[in-house]
């Protein structure tokens, strides 16, 4: 499968299940910016719930292509962001084994948030050994080329995961809370659950060749 699908900032579980069951991802950096969506923020568990960690960025309400869009280092957001992930995971079993890679790579000053967010994509991969081919877009296209199934905007904010007829998450052991809350930044998956993190991943994927 060869999929089509937004930049996204710590995606979520749902991102990582679609490039579990792929063996080519294009990643679209021709796009508008859209604010409100995943693009420049990801969603953690912590002691009060659920936490919104949001990127600052340029844009002023103007149109900007995500390749070109800067982050904000005038708001001190990554020591904002490491402070909240230190106090959601600091106890999780497997968070003394990745959090110097996170924390390298959001305080590194990448001026752009698609080479911040593909800085972290490829972390991401990395640290759960899975093996899937990544490729940008040359040009933005609304209906992209047969063969290639496109997932731009699937996966919002703003819409149900019941949408995501593809998804249903498996339930694994977090930090904080009695229920399970699906759909996390995938770093609550390895956080908590390590190199059994790609499991639960294939796991979680109902894909078939309408997909």
């Amino acid at each position: 499968m060869r999929i089509l699908i937004e930049s996204q900032y710590l995606p979520s579980v749902a991102y990582f299940v679609l490039l579990s069951h792929c063996e080519e991802a294009f990643i679209e950096g021709n796009e508008n910016f859209e604010k409100q969506s995943y693009r420049n923020r990801c969603e953690i568990i912590g002691s009060n719930k659920v936490q919104s960690l949001s990127l600052p960025v340029h844009h002023g309400g103007r149109k900007v292509l995500i390749k070109d869009l800067t982050i904000d280092y005038k708001q001190k957001w990554s020591n904002n962001h490491w402070r909240a992930i230190q106090s959601a995971y600091g106890k999780a079993p497997f968070y003394d084994y990745y959090a110097d890679y996170f924390e390298s790579e959001i305080k590194a000053n990448y001026s752009t948030l698609y080479q911040l967010n593909s800085r972290l994509l490829t972390l991401c991969l990395k640290l759960l050994k899975l093996d899937v081919k990544l490729a940008e877009t040359s040009e933005y296209s609304k209906s992209p080329p047969e063969g290639l199934l496109d997932f731009r905007s699937h996966i919002h904010p703003k819409k149900s995961l019941d949408s995501l007829t593809w998804f249903k998450p498996q339930a694994y052991h977090q930090i904080f809370g009695k229920d399970f809350v699906p759909n996390m930044s995938i770093l609550d998956l390895l956080f908590c659950m390590g190199p059994d993190a790609l499991e639960v991943l294939y796991n979680s994927g109902v894909m078939n060749k309408n997909n």
